[in-house]
């Protein structure tokens, strides 16, 4: 799941529209649309709005965020997923840590 399909299930669920999510985060009701599409991403500063607004666990929109990030920079790489498993070791490796 993304972040953007996340957001729309919240706001869904909870029987809110487009534009009064829009109204609490201080965006445009077509650049929600637009990150419900996955096609933008919302600043960090708002998943403790939504998170506060829907009373969800701002860990979990925070991952999805960050997982939004690193999708968005390995998705065009032939080596993309090698480079996310690579990067899970150096992880695991500098935080002593088993991810």
């Amino acid at each position: 799941m993304t972040l953007g399909q996340k957001i729309k299930i919240l706001r869904e669920s909870s029987g809110m529209l487009q534009r009064q999510l829009a109204a609490i985060l201080e965006i445009g009701d077509g650049y929600l649309s637009k990150v419900e599409s996955d096609q933008k991403v919302l600043r960090r500063a708002h998943l403790k709005t939504i998170s506060k607004t829907f009373n969800y666990s701002y860990e979990e929109l925070e991952a999805l965020w960050i997982a939004t990030k690193i999708y968005d920079i390995i998705k065009n790489e032939k080596e993309g997923l090698n480079a996310l498993k690579v990067a899970e070791e150096q992880i695991k490796y500098q935080t002593g840590k088993n991810v």
